[in-house]
């Protein structure tokens, strides 16, 4: 459905600290710079930062989320615990089992450190 999805950021290098290693738990490749921009590549898409190229500072969607797709409960909990390792916050409940209209889902959620909230989730079977 997307080609991709960026989001903007404060500190680029504190971005791409931030979010190597935590997709690197889903098995995608360091990000590349190119200007004010970092990407993530995989066979299905791509996520990005940036710099604002309005040069006002990047701002927080409210009621905005990112989810990522965890093959299993231990990588959504790897991918939790990443964000954590390098400077994100843990927000919502703590990673577990939800169940509602969509099924049965294990969801960890997390802020990065421009305050974007981000959401690994494995759908159950």
């Amino acid at each position: 459905m997307f080609s991709h999805i960026m989001i903007g950021t404060n500190d680029l290098e504190k971005a791409k600290a931030f979010y190597d290693p935590v997709l690197a738990t889903l098995g995608v490749k360091p990000g590349f710079v190119d200007r004010h921009r970092v990407f993530w590549r995989t066979s299905t898409g791509m996520f990005s930062v940036s710099l604002p190229i309005d040069g006002e500072p990047a701002t927080v969607g409210n009621g905005s989320t990112i989810g990522f797709a965890c093959s299993s409960s231990e990588q959504a909990d790897a991918w939790h615990a990443a964000g954590l390792a390098h400077g994100g916050k843990t927000c919502e409940d703590p990673p577990g089992v939800r169940e509602g209209a969509a099924g049965k889902m294990y969801l960890a959620y997390l802020r990065d450190p421009d305050g974007n909230k981000l959401c690994g989730l494995h759908r159950m079977g």
